[in-house]
């Protein structure tokens, strides 16, 4: 059996991806301004901070330096995908099937890799909550616990 390994690429193929792109460089940059916010309260409580909350902040300043660097990169891949996507369309006007599905094959990539390195923010995002979380642990988990001890008194 022989199969065609040959794609057809038509014009409207590569626009399928500009609003799934469009939409998620729009996620990307509210993540960024959300995070440029923590940043500015953290860079307040630094200012003002004492020795009890000093490791606490060098660890979220670490991991907010981490984020922003994905974050950076989500948002580079994301623009790539995006230009490859027109220079795909490029090649279809001009009827250059291979590099239209060259540029169509990488225009995929790139994206993917923009969603694992979304993936990889978010983790980190969840360490950076637990990195907050670090300094309660002297608090019970359970409220059940905490209405049984409560009862107790």
């Amino acid at each position: 059996m022989c199969y065609n390994t040959t794609m057809e690429i038509s014009i409207n193929t590569p626009a399928l991806l500009f609003p799934a792109i469009s939409l998620i460089m729009l996620a990307y940059t509210n993540r960024f301004l959300a995070l440029a916010n923590v940043i500015r309260q953290l860079h307040e409580r630094y200012q003002h901070k004492d020795e009890k909350t000093q490791a606490l902040l060098h660890a979220q300043i670490k991991n907010l330096k981490y984020r922003l660097r994905l974050i950076k990169n989500m948002q580079i891949m994301g623009v790539l995908a995006f230009v490859t996507c027109i220079l795909c369309m490029f090649f279809i006007y001009n009827q250059w099937t291979h590099w239209a599905s060259i540029s169509f094959a990488l225009a995929l990539i790139l994206f993917c890799v923009s969603l694992a390195l979304s993936l990889f923010e978010l983790i980190s995002s969840t360490k950076s909550l637990e990195i907050e979380l670090s300094d309660m642990q002297d608090i019970d988990e359970s409220i059940v616990d905490n209405l049984k001890r409560m009862m107790k008194e």
